[in-house]
């Protein structure tokens, strides 16, 4: 039986707090604790929290309190870390309370109330050179950035991790070729702001591989696109020098996406919201995206129901997504968050009135997507696998983003493994996912 403590690990949130979770195991593997899959066998449990909205708060404090009922000793970290009395009121016999990306601290408090039994050396109690992951071997996010410099007044997210710093780039990509050595095929590029990279670095040359880069989106993806592998964009702001890298998408270098959080159509409500452009840029600019990459895959999120949010306002997002036909789309409906601006906002919006809107908007979107993905009967596609499950295999196109988008349904497909790539033949499709089937050459 190893002597080696034992770490219970809880990772709640976003893509990028599973970022943070992987850095903060893969320190710990480093250090020579072990991971336990069970409170029971935990020496101490870390739980990284997700304070976005008032429901993932709920979340967080029920996954604290569960870790704390099942082992007794947990340390709290992430997003509600940041809003620690909340937490300790809650639930006092935390052992220590940290923010987001606060790593050191938090390896920290496992080294106090964990302390090594014998001495750790990093020769024998090795770690995968890209880290531990907690996504599927075949893809993995790549965090440029941390914090955001916006002031949306739905948000806290500024006042949970900060203003905008970017990662060099020579570092984002010596991370990358880690990942892509590992059998990586995908890579999905997060960030609070993925279209800022660099602005806090004004953009600052950096090196890799004894090659200059600057600290550039449009320069990031040129360098990542080397790689051989999917590059995926998430978070991206619609500014103007994202048109400089639909050029790239054009000629097969990163994936033909972008993840967009558009949030509203009607000029008031985005004005009120304080975020950037107006319906008819935004249609402009989604024009001009597929005349130089026609095959582009636009995805985006937007909150209905936001203070004062009239009929008419939100018939001019219906207006707006029928005339935009979006590829995939996420709808929120309004939250109220301590600490954010919206909430003094005046004529708050019932909470059935909400979930009427919220309904017909996704109505109008499965329909949309419906028509999408229609076209695409009969097309030959690319596809990475992500399961296999007897003879049938779930697996996703370029234009499906993990977890978040739809899925292609492979039948026949028992000689498949997680991680294959291939190419298939669309024989139907729904409201959101594909169905292929093999060829009996693949097969």
């Amino acid at each position: 039986m190893s002597s080696n403590p034992k770490v219970g690990f809880v990772s709640l949130g976003c893509p990028k707090a599973l970022v943070d979770s992987e850095r903060i195991l893969t320190q710990l593997r480093t250090d020579g604790y072990e991971i336990s899959a069970s409170y029971d066998d935990a020496d101490v449990v870390v739980v990284n929290t997700c304070g976005f909205i008032d429901s993932a708060k709920a979340e967080s404090l029920e996954a604290i309190g569960e870790a704390l009922a099942a082992n007794g000793k947990v340390i709290v970290t992430g997003c509600m870390g940041a809003q620690a009395d909340e937490i300790t009121k809650a639930h006092p016999k935390v052992l220590s309370v940290t923010g987001p990306a606060q790593y050191e601290q938090v390896v920290t408090a496992v080294h106090l109330h964990a302390p090594q039994l014998r001495k750790h050396d990093p020769h024998l109690d090795l770690i995968p050179p890209q880290g531990v992951k907690l996504t599927p071997r075949h893809y993995a996010y790549l965090k440029i950035s941390e914090g955001c410099n916006h002031k949306c007044t739905f948000c806290i997210i500024p006042d949970l991790r900060g203003r905008l710093v970017s990662r060099p780039a020579g570092s984002v990509l010596e991370e990358a070729e880690r990942l892509a050595k590992a059998g990586v095929r995908e890579l999905l590029v997060i960030s609070q702001d993925t279209s800022a990279y660099g602005v806090d670095l004004k953009y600052k040359l950096d090196f890799w591989n004894g090659q200059p880069v600057k600290s550039r989106l449009f320069e990031l993806c040129q360098a990542l696109s080397s790689f051989g592998i999917w590059v995926r964009l998430h978070y991206v702001y619609p500014y103007p020098h994202v048109d400089k890298i639909i050029p790239l998408m054009a000629e097969g270098k990163i994936l033909p996406y972008l993840d967009i959080p558009f949030q509203h159509a009607n000029p008031r409500v985005l004005k009120a919201m304080r975020r950037p452009a107006a319906a008819e840029n935004t249609l402009a600019t989604i024009q001009r995206w597929r005349e130089i990459c026609p095959d582009i895959t636009l995805r985006s999120t937007f909150i209905v129901g936001f203070p004062g949010e009239t009929e008419t306002e939100f018939q001019d997002l219906l207006d707006f997504l029928q005339a935009a036909k979006l590829d995939r789309v996420g709808c929120f409906q309004y939250s109220a968050v301590a600490g954010a601006r919206a909430n003094a906002l005046a004529d708050p919006v019932a909470s059935e009135l909400m979930q009427d809107r919220w309904e017909r908007l996704m109505r109008l979107q499965a329909l949309i997507s419906r028509d999408q993905l229609a076209k695409k009967v009969g097309k030959q596609i690319e596809v990475l696998v992500d399961s296999v499950d007897g003879s049938q295999a779930v697996a996703r196109s370029w234009a499906d983003a993990p977890e978040i988008d739809g899925q292609v349904h492979i039948s026949n497909a028992a000689k498949l493994q997680a991680g294959d790539s291939l190419t298939v033949t669309v024989s139907s499709s729904d409201d959101y996912d594909l169905f292929a089937s093999l060829d009996q050459q693949q097969s």
